[in-house]
């Protein structure tokens, strides 16, 4: 997980995701740095438009919520109970930063 922390920390701090670079974090963190792990990483990462698959994976349940919410609705109800149910719902479906970040690890895991 810690390598993949160190990418997006490169990432977000506007550093190119390179070997050298994720070797330099992990030590800086006190962390002897596996170089397959590093080039199997940096490999994957090749190509890879990070905020996009960021965007796209972070928050899929959230765009999802309105479209579940509206079909899971009991008939019979007035119009200001439904959205008042399909607000709670989709409060109850966002998704934390950590969560996020837990979700985009599998990708690369």
């Amino acid at each position: 997980m810690e390598y993949i922390y160190s990418a997006m920390l490169l990432h977000s701090a506007g550093q190119k995701i390179t070997a050298a670079n994720v070797k330099k974090v992990l030590e800086a963190a006190g962390i002897k740095p596996d170089e397959g792990r590093i080039k199997a990483l940096t490999a994957s990462l090749d190509g890879v438009n990070i905020d996009e698959t960021i965007k796209t994976v972070a928050f899929p349940v959230a765009t999802a919520a309105p479209a579940a919410a509206s079909s899971e609705t009991p008939a019979g109800k007035k119009p200001e109970e439904k959205k008042e149910e399909k607000k709670k719902k989709e409060e109850k479906e966002e998704v934390s930063e950590e969560e996020a970040a837990a979700g985009l690890g599998a990708l690369f895991g």
